[in-house]
């Protein structure tokens, strides 16, 4: 595996971008849990925006972090990151 000055934390941002994705598909769920609940949040649709906004985020500072890492680990040279930041930044879907 390429890079590791971050230690690879990288892979956590977008495990928390994963992780926001699952609370905005599950917001509305009205089912119940164990506890009686309702599953989802019912969070407003102005707060679930704010969730999109940051999984975007996130999914770009997760790009920009292993870039670095790459870069500073010297598995890329300077061209190669400045073409994959572009190229990577780019595919990013919300």
């Amino acid at each position: 595996m390429s890079g590791g000055h971050f230690d690879y934390q990288q892979y956590r941002i977008e495990d928390i971008a994963r992780s926001i994705e699952e609370l905005i598909k599950g917001n509305d769920d009205e089912e119940l849990n164990e506890w009686g609940f309702c599953r989802g949040s019912g969070y407003s649709a102005e707060t679930i925006e704010k969730f999109k906004t940051a999984v975007d985020t996130l999914r770009k500072a997760a790009v920009m972090a292993q870039r670095v890492d790459w870069l500073v680990s010297g598995d890329d040279g300077e061209d190669s990151f400045h073409d994959r930041w572009v190229k990577e930044l780019k595919e990013i879907k919300l």
